[in-house]
């Protein structure tokens, strides 16, 4: 089976031809073309329908080739941004991500006439100045094809798109949905933990309780509060310093809190100085120079490669770009495929993977 390779063509039948010759994939990582955003110039692309009902059929078709594609056990992660109604019935301007071809309202408005030949580009229901939902209304519409929902993800841009709008606040976050194709998927909650924070939660009446307005000059003694001892509140019970350091030490290797009980190929990782990574990603927005639009980072894909994929598994991107997916994946030695309608955007995948990377093959 050829790998490490980006189909030309549109990737519906892509996804047919690989589904046909018996390929499997182990994750999917992707960012499709949102509604109305850009015109890119090529036949048959996704993205220009007359409404966005018919965009979010053609996007339930893409993704059930993906589920037949998919393993068993593999994992969706899908990043979609949202958009606005113009007074032409697409966005226009009104997108939080980096594009730096955005097309205006009569742009979009004029590739749509073209696209669907009617001229009729107006969608129902959607009003001018509208957020148009297009994550949400997608993750849905993939929920009730058969998609396991697992999780929204926010992409938060520290960096994001400047906008001229008063009536609102700026855009700076897009949506990445993990989606898994049966009920039990692969997941290394492992290769992407955070760094841990540490110490008493300032309320001091245990985890998830938010903080007080102000710091408690008192602490909890066996005869009640001490407010004259200063700082917070001690934690009590079962989230009291003791039992803290009982949970820490009981499945110890005597110096490194818990690291004895999990798995012997992660041995660099100190889990006392860790925590499951949430579901907030800062992540700022990266340009890259060899092409004239929006890509989303590296950073981005690097963890959703690394929970849905092992060393030498195959990661599929649809809707392949300018190869930001290939070239993570290649870096982290797993074997990539692609698919991608835009001839002139395969000389660009080519030049970011031409550094082979070291593709391992997972342990039995």
């Amino acid at each position: 089976m050829l790998t490490n390779h980006c189909y030309q063509g549109d990737c519906r039948a892509v996804m047919r031809n690989l589904i046909a010759a018996g390929v499997r994939v182990q994750c999917i990582v992707t960012s499709p073309p949102y509604w109305g955003l850009r015109d890119y110039g090529v036949a048959g692309q996704l993205g220009l329908e007359p409404t966005l009902r018919e965009f979010l059929d053609n996007m339930v078709e893409v993704f059930d080739l993906c589920h037949e594609l998919l393993a068993d056990e593999g994992t969706l992660w899908l990043n979609m941004g949202d958009s606005y109604a113009g007074s032409w019935g697409s966005q226009g301007r009104e997108y939080g991500g980096v594009a730096a071809s955005v097309l205006s309202a009569r742009q979009i408005a004029a590739s749509q006439r073209k696209a669907s030949g009617t001229g009729k580009i107006r969608d129902p229901g959607i009003k001018a100045k509208d957020m148009m939902g297009q994550p949400w209304r997608l993750a849905f519409a993939l929920q009730d094809a058969g998609w396991w929902l697992r999780q929204e993800i926010i992409w938060h841009k520290p960096n994001p798109m400047p906008e001229s709008v008063r009536d609102r606040c700026t855009k700076a976050h897009e949506s990445l949905f993990l989606l898994a194709r049966s009920e039990k998927y692969y997941f290394d909650a492992d290769a992407i933990k955070e760094p841990a924070t540490h110490g008493i939660t300032p309320t001091g009446v245990g985890f998830g309780h938010g903080f007080d307005a102000d710091p408690k000059a008192r602490v909890r003694t066996p005869s009640g509060w001490d407010t004259d001892a200063g700082g917070h509140r001690e934690l009590t019970g079962r989230y009291s310093k003791k039992n803290s350091f009982a949970r820490e030490t009981k499945y110890s290797d005597g110096e490194h809190g818990q690291k004895a009980q999990h798995r012997a190929d992660r041995e660099d990782v100190d889990y006392s100085q860790t925590r499951n990574k949430r579901s907030v990603w800062t992540i700022p927005t990266q340009s890259y120079s060899g092409a004239h639009f929006a890509t989303f980072p590296e950073a981005l894909v690097e963890p959703c490669v690394l929970a849905g994929s092992r060393p030498g598994d195959i990661v599929f991107d649809p809707f392949m770009g300018s190869g930001t997916v290939a070239s993570v994946a290649q870096r982290l030695g797993r074997r990539w495929l692609g698919a991608e309608l835009n001839p002139d955007y395969i000389a660009l995948q080519a030049g970011r993977t031409r550094q082979p990377g070291l593709v391992l093959e997972a342990s039995a």
